[in-house]
């Protein structure tokens, strides 16, 4: 799947569930409101990453690969965005599209939700220099002091492994055109985004939703 280097709205087709329109047009459109069972499905996974407040009154959900470059620059606004939002509810969908060193970071990194180590790791595996792969990923478990014995065996489990499916058919039903991609309410963006660009798209989804 082609990661674009460009920011931009996303219209999304949706193939179960008809047309989804996300961000269509200046001002985030949206003709064709998310039906509710797929909100489900993309927020509400019980195996899923969650930052931010659990209890939210929103939820902002980002599809991310450790190799993607723009996905890697998006964690210190992730950061700043949570911070600044104390009700906002983050979703993370690891969607591993880089091919195999990306596949294993995911293993990896959703593994350490069973130790309780997830947003440290994250972090770590999103500060490599050069690709996210077996060899510097496990130089990041190692470095971070987790359970390796447990994490490999955690690594097939599976609550992982059915995230990682999960995932991939939410990335096909939607059309999704890359990572990273962001969705909240019933709207979306595509591509490395500043600060502004997400609080806006979360105000949206408050504006729609609540």
């Amino acid at each position: 799947m082609k990661l674009m280097d460009r920011r931009g709205a996303l219209r999304l087709g949706l193939a179960s569930f008809g047309a989804l329109s996300l961000g269509a047009r200046a001002g985030f459109g949206h003709d064709n409101p998310m039906p509710p069972e797929l909100r489900d499905e993309i927020e509400r996974q019980p195996f899923a990453p969650v930052l931010g407040n659990p209890a939210g009154d929103i939820t902002l959900t980002e599809f991310f690969d450790y190799n993607c470059p723009h996905c890697r620059t998006a964690v210190p606004v992730m950061k700043r965005l949570i911070a600044a939002d104390p009700k906002l509810r983050v979703v993370f969908r690891e969607w591993p599209i880089f091919g195999e060193g990306s596949y294993f970071a995911t293993q990896a990194s959703l593994a350490t939700l069973k130790q309780g180590r997830y947003w440290e790791f994250h972090e770590a595996l999103m500060q490599i220099r050069g690709k996210a792969e077996e060899t510097s990923v496990m130089a990041v478990v190692r470095k971070t002091g987790l359970d390796e014995a447990r994490l490999k065996r955690d690594m097939e489990s599976a609550e992982v492994l059915g995230h990682f499916d999960h995932s991939m058919q939410l990335g096909d039903h939607l059309g999704l055109a890359g990572t990273p991609t962001f969705i909240a309410g019933h709207d979306g963006l595509f591509g490395g985004q500043d600060l502004a660009s997400l609080t806006a798209l979360v105000a949206q989804a408050r504006r729609d939703l609540l």
